[in-house]
């Protein structure tokens, strides 16, 4: 062949070559385009929420209450007072509560608020918070736990017990009937096992209720008037136990005896499910109705919750005080997708209907509020 028929033929070979590989680089990026278009349809946020947020919860409606952090110095001592906060649907805000003004004893005294939950109607808020206090005799700060509840519309405290609070309360939540409340004691330190407890607001007082009985963990379906907890006795030599609680009637069903429990447990939010994590890199899932029958799922000890159709859980990895990335996964089969392009979170939240997801930026506390897709 010839010099020139020779450069024709290899120029041929050239542009097909090149073809070749512009098709399978059209198709990559047709691939990439199509993997990561779910985290690009939740790039554009619903509403935002531009302060120093330390909690909030999503309300189904679309409400948001949030507690902002309330820095400030009174006499030679500096405290941290979190002030708790609603916004509308549309976006206008109201305080329900000045956290200067709340105060215990006489001493210095501060806190911050742990977390927030709506009532079933959404007309009360209860607040978890952890304080430190110093008496005037001694100069010597005590961590407590502290549970308050707040109108929505920002009217005055409800009593429950003395001073408008159950003193030593956490873990708190609302039962059905918008009244109730139920909430953890601790009954062993430093908090490794707890009594559980139940108080009608404006009632007085609260009643220990499975009043023989004490809980490494429980979590709560309070729309159902349910729980699901783990039991221990009290030397911590027996096994686990995983039960499912009726508050209201007392009633206990024993779902599993567990062979490992390391934390983070759940109840779905139809109740229909419970997960936990068995150690620090799965989780396992059990269905209510056949508890004998148990789904691992591997992901990293944090943060989690459900979807609303409960196929997915969102997780978190690491220390819940530790910004990471959030990925769904597929509880059938463990598949994962990261969302929101890999960024670092603080927290996050997901709505009672599954609909939208809240997350906190790292340093700066703002609340941003997406679609769930």
């Amino acid at each position: 062949m010839n010099p020139t028929g020779r450069r024709r033929v290899l120029a041929a070979i050239g542009m097909t070559t090149l073809s070749s590989l512009a098709a399978t680089a059209a198709v990559a990026a047709l691939a990439a385009a199509l993997l990561v278009a779910p985290a690009r349809a939740q790039e554009k946020p619903l509403y935002s929420i531009d302060q120093e947020c330390t909690a909030f919860s999503l309300a189904a409606d679309g409400r948001v209450v949030y507690s902002v952090r309330h820095v400030f110095s009174k006499k030679r001592f500096q405290m941290e007072r979190d002030d708790i906060w609603v916004m509308e649907a549309g976006g206008r805000r109201r305080r329900i509560l000045e956290g200067a003004k709340l105060v215990r004893g006489t001493g210095p005294f501060s806190y911050q608020v742990r977390s927030l939950r709506w009532s079933p109607d959404g007309q009360r808020v209860v607040a978890n918070l952890a304080t430190k206090s110093m008496s005037d005799e001694e100069d010597v700060a005590q961590d407590a736990d502290l549970v308050i509840v707040l109108e929505e519309n920002g009217k005055e405290m409800k009593t429950l017990e003395t001073e408008n609070a159950v003193e030593g309360g956490s873990n708190a939540a609302w039962l059905a009937d918008s009244q109730t409340l139920a909430f953890l004691k601790e009954e062993m330190k430093p908090s490794l096992l707890f009594s559980i407890n139940t108080a009608k607001v404006g009632s007085g007082h609260a009643t220990r209720i499975f009043d023989k009985t004490l809980f490494a963990a429980v979590a709560w379906s309070g729309k159902r008037n349910l729980a699901v907890a783990v039991e221990r006795d009290e030397k911590l030599s027996g096994p686990p136990v995983l039960v499912l609680l009726d508050v209201i009637n007392q009633k206990r069903t024993e779902l599993a005896r567990l062979e490992e429990f390391a934390g983070g447990l759940t109840i779905s939010p139809s109740g229909d499910r419970v997960a936990y994590y068995r150690d620090l890199e799965s989780l396992e899932v059990r269905d209510v109705s056949h508890p004998e029958k148990s789904i691992h799922v591997r992901a990293l000890m944090g943060k989690y919750e459900w979807s609303g159709d409960e196929r997915r859980i969102l997780v978190k990895p690491g220390a819940e005080n530790k910004s990471n990335t959030l990925e769904w996964i597929t509880v059938a089969d463990g598949q994962r997708e990261p969302i929101l392009h890999d960024l670092t979170f603080r927290d996050f939240d997901i709505s009672p209907d599954g609909k939208k997801l809240a997350v906190r930026i790292p340093g700066k506390g703002n609340i941003v509020v997406y679609a769930v897709r």
